[in-house]
């Protein structure tokens, strides 16, 4: 979703579930736990203590507004040595009626923006945003558009090893930049891998249903919700903003969510 595309109001609705932080499993009323990480700087132990926030990254693995949106929020966080953020991943599937195996890159177009002129212009629009977040897109290496179920479980799977943000990151990396696909087992493994993980257990780990439900699960929460498009920031339970906001932008609403307590 391109910046500025949709922005909730202030606060969300009573309905947002609570969250879960690291080690902790959510209630039945929560969102099941899709990994959290500390974006802390190194700190002087005389220094005050840091505010705290929890911030819901709402995001599909093949969507490269996602890509820049993380990238510009990873840049804001970074520039806030003052705060604490928590990262917690909700999966969001943008294509759930693709087939398992995929689509060629050129029927999924033309499908989607009606042939490859339309989307080669969008693709132009963001691929210079990219540069600015050093992100080198390379659409013309993509050859299928994967569905991005098992993206998302291996990113569950690598939530237990404190690996989800590597895992995350590599992910985009190998799709947007290199176009792999990543709707393939063995790329998925090959991918785990590269980030300290054991591949073999990736793989076997993918041969099973684990994590389907959930993933599925939180794609259906995030539409009740009313969100219909990613990315989608939360913090601190409720604020919310939506699309690849510059991180000004971001930190304003992170300002209010300090203030607001």
């Amino acid at each position: 979703m391109p910046a500025g595309t949709a922005i909730a109001g202030p606060r969300h609705p009573p309905s947002w579930p609570r969250t879960a932080r690291s080690g902790q499993a959510a209630g039945k009323a929560g969102w099941p736990w899709a990994g959290a990480s500390e974006y802390d700087a190194a700190v002087n132990l005389l220094s005050p203590p840091r505010a705290r926030l929890t911030i819901e990254v709402v995001f599909d693995l093949v969507c490269p507004w996602c890509f820049l949106g993380i990238r510009r929020l990873r840049r804001m966080l970074r520039s806030r040595p003052d705060m604490a953020a928590d990262l917690i991943w909700r999966p969001f599937l943008l294509n759930p009626d693709l087939a398992p195996q995929g689509v060629p890159r050129q029927e999924y177009l033309v499908r989607k923006f009606g042939g490859e002129e339309r989307a080669r212009r969008l693709h132009g629009t963001i691929a210079e945003l990219g540069r600015a977040e050093g992100i080198d897109f390379r659409f013309d290496r993509i050859r299928r558009v994967p569905h991005s179920l098992d993206a998302h479980r291996l990113v569950r799977w690598a939530t237990r090893f404190g690996a989800a943000d590597a895992v995350i990151e590599a992910l985009f990396e190998a799709y947007f930049t290199e176009g792999a696909d990543i709707g393939d087992p063995g790329v998925l493994a090959m991918i785990a891998g590269r980030q300290g993980l054991d591949a073999i257990a990736a793989r076997r780990f993918l041969a099973t249903v684990a994590e389907v439900e959930a993933v599925h699960s939180d794609n259906l929460r995030a539409h009740r919700l009313g969100i219909n498009g990613v990315p989608c920031f939360v913090i601190a339970g409720r604020h919310a903003i939506a699309g690849a906001q510059e991180p000004e932008v971001l930190e304003r609403l992170l300002d209010v969510a300090l203030v607001d307590g």
